[in-house]
């Protein structure tokens, strides 16, 4: 089974959305009307600037918008391109786009095994445009197709009223509840602080009856500034998937345009014990993933799987498999280097 060698995220820069749910910072600073933006390179370049050659290994790509993933023109030539590869592939999406998990579909099964869909589960959005059986039906389609998958919900106050409505939809149609996030307030980017009017206690008491490791594992970590050595920027980056820049995290110290010269091989500068960020609030990838070892975090598959009434899972054994594994089990740590010269 293949283990993961490093972890990108992909920003899509695309800001344009088909739902206004208030808890989005899209919708917050109105940027919701946006175009669609132009993406300048083939999937043939996309794939040559990012095969398993240059970046040493077997990858996981996460692709995600601060609009609606989907929505990008690009996406299914693109996902085939890195499949195709031998690469794995996450997609956060709403789950309304059908023509395009359409499109995304068409691939062979066993690349489509390494193909997952994280659906954002926007009810009292999707209630409110009468979208929840397509919501459904598009999550249907994914699993049939042999996909793994994810249901998730950002928590806000508003939904509170409706958590046994939506316990009650979700069990029949899922399998399982839906996993359950943080929100993070962007209007106050220094801190970053949870997005409630609720104190930290009520609000775990709350969201804690969904049972989601995702959700316990996030508030055990939320608002921790990290002062460990961090390998994001080796093993893990962050990149912009229509430019090529890329950075170590989302706040960096070193950045490149890996694009220029795709015949030239990428520096991996790891952060270090020099982070920028105020916590690692997608701490549920990263550190997960093992970007900080020694933090022993869970796997990501656990974070992200469940197991339904009728014991299926919504991760396949491939995925499971892959997304179970750590990133020290491909790469070496600066630890271990810096010991090796030691005497």
């Amino acid at each position: 089974m293949d283990k993961i060698k490093r972890f990108i995220d992909c920003h899509i820069p695309v800001e344009t959305c088909n739902l206004r749910c208030h808890y989005c910072y899209i919708t917050q600073h109105r940027r919701f009307a946006a175009g669609l933006p132009r993406f300048s390179f083939t999937s043939d370049f996309i794939g040559r600037a990012l095969s398993k050659e240059r970046l040493g290994g077997v990858c996981l790509f996460n692709f995600c918008a601060g609009g609606e993933t989907m929505l990008m023109p690009e996406l299914a030539s693109y996902a085939a391109t890195l499949l195709g590869q031998g690469h794995f592939l996450m997609i956060v999406t709403n789950g309304t786009a059908g023509k395009r998990f359409d499109e995304m579909l068409k691939s062979p099964k066993m690349e489509l095994e390494r193909l997952f869909f994280k659906f954002s589960f926007h009810f009292l959005e999707l209630k409110k445009r009468n979208l929840l059986s397509h919501f459904v039906e598009n999550v249907q389609k994914v699993k049939n197709a042999g996909c793994s998958f994810t249901i998730e919900i950002t928590p806000c106050d508003e939904l509170v009223p409706y958590l046994d409505e939506i316990k009650a939809f979700c069990l029949p149609r899922f399998g399982a509840l839906p996993h359950i996030t943080v929100a993070r307030d962007e209007r106050k980017p220094g801190e970053l602080p949870i997005l409630t009017s609720c104190n930290k206690d009520e609000y775990v008491n709350i969201w804690n009856t969904f049972n989601s490791d995702l959700f316990s594992y996030k508030m055990s970590v939320f608002g921790i500034k990290r002062s460990e050595f961090c390998h994001a920027g080796d093993w893990s980056c962050y990149l912009h998937i229509a430019i090529g820049d890329m950075f170590q995290c989302y706040k960096s110290n070193y950045n490149q345009n890996i694009y220029k010269d795709i015949e030239s091989p990428i520096e991996f500068v790891p952060i270090g014990n020099n982070c920028n960020e105020n916590h690692c609030y997608n701490a549920h990838a990263f550190l997960s993933f093992g970007v900080i070892p020694e933090l022993n975090a869970p796997s990501y598959s656990s974070l992200r799987n469940r197991i339904c009434e009728d014991g299926t899972e919504w991760l396949n054994p491939i995925m499971k498999s892959f997304m179970g594994s750590k990133l020290n089990e491909s790469n070496q740590e600066y630890a271990s280097v810096e010991n090796e010269h030691v005497g």
